[in-house]
């Protein structure tokens, strides 16, 4: 917004949510005057505390559980359900009535995600809600502690930024985009995450960034948080004597993370109470598993800690003559996480894949291989000629077995261990001093657990043409399908072409026409769009139609089932149209179809439900789909 008096930046994590901000009319350049909003939250039942984080669990209690008022927040007391730190410590011990990992779910295709389906393994008696909802939840509780603490700079009239992980794909940007606007975001811009980090790092620098990495340096951004692990790489060029910075490559989704090292820890934790004679129920597992988090972080952030007592409550009507007493100690965090998540292996090592049963509970797709080392060894190796055509960026010797980055930044609550950080830095400059490369420097002065808000609100005072701007666009080069017209041949579906629609780097808020194209639109009846996308190719331009590509180079993304309404015409026609496509400025993908010689105007928005039984979104002239 153009009369906004704060840029707002909002980290909405999978363990954590944090709100920064920065006062657009105090600041000058690259020196932001920038704070971090206390939230006030339940800590207890009725007590309410100002914390720098908001952890992102939702709790919802039986009805006869707490006492009237006990979820009272200074901008309500009608509510149903806690949020934050209490939901967290409340859930750990009766997890049947915890939401968590709302975010892994919001972005998860194989769901539907405005379904009320969390908890997921909730008996029926327990209430459930949506991972819409409950992003809309944290989403609004945030609003809500600034206007209590800014009211006279109402939320609605700033300019906000909410991040989200640089491998979401276009429905779950659009998801999160709606959630925003539910929860009362009228102005809102999405941005990367590890973007975000980075623009912390320039903002904390002070200026001196540009004494730290020079021309030619490639910026390798690891971010390992709650739900996920992220890959960016980012150049640094010069324009007119300016250093700049562009993001040149961004890994695959990854739902690896914090809340898989939980697991680990709490089924560690689980076989040396069996070798004692303790067996634990699946319900007393999912109990274990909130507890070693809050021990995993003790032990992570206090290194003079050996152990931490975990307790694991019964499921009888005694709880406190039914608990189980154990502790966590540092030496199984270290064999847990370092060797478990983080080996040492060889850049030419890929994840490991394994055939799956044919039946399986319905869940969160993690990744099949828990070695990020393997993932990141996969990430540099796919990018091995993304700096190829960039100014300033010498061609990798011959013989280079992956992209050589100069600069690592850490970003993450797991890697604010000085264990797990130096595992990643020693593995990384193995695989360059086998490849005779020089050995990649750690970019210090990042705070992990708030960089990503603060790097959001940074992000909003630059885009009003203030302080460095990262120059990237789209993550990935996206393309839709489009069937060749043949006669029909006994099982053999039409051989289907690639028609990219938005090259790689595309900037937010640009358009993109296919010139003197034409195609045939199917209207009156179910229809079925496939979209693919790539971060590879990034030759490609608007209106180039491929024939043939690899597996590695285009990945399927979540199809569209949709009726384009037939207007007059007899369904089953085919419509002569032209294309245009968008990236708003929330940096989500449209598709416009345009027919020749009419008036209408079709506008396909990616189906964000999930369910591809469901029909897509349409709208007709111009009108949001929503």
């Amino acid at each position: 917004m153009s009369g906004a008096r704060y840029a707002i930046g909002i980290d909405l994590g999978t363990t954590h949510c944090a709100l920064s901000y920065v006062d657009i009319e105090s600041s000058d350049g690259e020196a932001a005057a920038q704070q971090v909003l206390p939230i006030p939250q339940l800590t207890g039942p009725g007590a309410v505390e100002d914390r720098p984080l908001l952890p992102s669990f939702l709790y919802l209690p039986h009805g006869d559980e707490l006492a009237p008022g006990d979820l009272n927040l200074p901008w309500s007391t009608s509510m149903e359900l806690a949020v934050g730190e209490f939901a967290r410590s409340r859930g750990a011990a009766t997890p049947i009535r915890l939401v968590s990992s709302a975010k892994s779910w919001l972005c998860h295709a194989g769901v539907d995600r405005r379904a009320q389906i969390l908890p997921a393994d909730a008996p029926a008696e327990v209430p459930r809600i949506s991972p819409l909802a409950a992003s809309v939840r944290y989403l609004s509780h945030l609003r809500e502690a600034w206007n209590s603490a800014h009211p006279e700079s109402p939320f609605d009239e700033q300019d906000i930024t909410v991040t989200i992980p640089a491998s979401f794909d276009p429905a779950a940007r659009e998801l999160t985009a709606e959630a925003a606007q539910a929860a009362g975001y009228p102005h809102m811009t999405l941005l990367e995450e590890p973007q975000a980090a980075l623009y912390s790092w320039i903002q904390r620098s002070a200026g001196q960034w540009r004494k730290e990495v020079n021309r030619g340096d490639l910026i390798l951004v690891v971010d390992v948080g709650g739900g996920t692990t992220d890959l960016s790489l980012i150049a640094v060029l010069e324009r007119d004597g300016n250093l700049e910075l562009h993001r040149v490559a961004v890994g695959e989704h990854i739902l690896l993370g914090g809340d898989n090292m939980d697991l680990a820890l709490a089924y560690g934790v689980t076989r040396k109470l069996a070798e004692q004679g303790t067996r634990l129920d699946p319900w007393q597992t999912r109990a274990l598993a909130h507890a070693c988090r809050t021990a995993k972080e003790a032990l992570l952030s206090d290194p003079d800690l050996d152990t931490v007592p975990v307790v694991v409550p019964s499921r009888g009507s005694k709880l406190i003559g039914g608990t189980i007493r154990t502790e966590v100690t540092r030496a199984e965090l270290t064999a847990t996480l370092i060797d478990g998540f983080f080996p040492r292996v060889d850049v030419t090592d890929q994840p490991v894949s394994r055939a799956r049963g044919a039946l399986t509970q319905l869940g969160l797709p993690y990744a099949q291989d828990a070695a990020i080392t393997r993932h990141l060894a996969a990430f540099l190796t796919r990018q091995l000629g993304a700096t190829a055509e960039l100014d300033g960026f010498a061609a990798q010797p011959d013989g280079s077995r992956f992209l050589h980055p100069s600069a690592v930044l850490f970003n993450g609550g797991v890697l604010k261990s000085e264990l797990i950080a130096e595992r990643v830095m020693s593995v990384l400059n193995d695989w360059l001093a086998a490849d005779d490369a020089a050995p990649a420097r750690l970019l210090g002065g990042a705070d992990l657990d708030l960089a990503v808000a603060r790097g959001a609100a940074y992000y909003g005072y630059v885009r009003r043409g203030r302080g460095v701007r990262i120059r990237g666009g789209t993550a990935r080069a996206y393309y839709v399908g489009v069937e060749s017209a043949m006669p029909a041949i006994p099982g053999m579906e039409p051989p289907l072409e690639a028609l990219c629609l938005a090259p790689f780097g595309m900037e937010e808020g640009s358009e993109a026409a296919l010139p003197e194209q034409e195609f045939g639109l199917v209207v009156g009846e179910p229809v079925r769009f496939r979209f693919f996308g790539s971060s590879v190719r990034r030759q490609d331009q608007v209106g180039n139609l491929l024939d043939f590509w690899t597996p590695d180079e285009l990945q399927e993304l979540e199809e569209i089932e949709a009726t384009l309404p037939a207007d007059g015409r007899t369904p089953g026609d085919i419509v002569r149209v032209k294309l245009h496509a968008r990236v708003t400025e929330t940096g989500t993908l449209e598709l416009e179809a345009l027919p020749i010689g009419g008036s209408e105007r079709w506008k396909v928005q990616f189906d964000v439900r999930g369910d591809r039984g469901n029909e897509g979104k349409v709208a007709e002239d111009g009108d949001a789909a929503g």
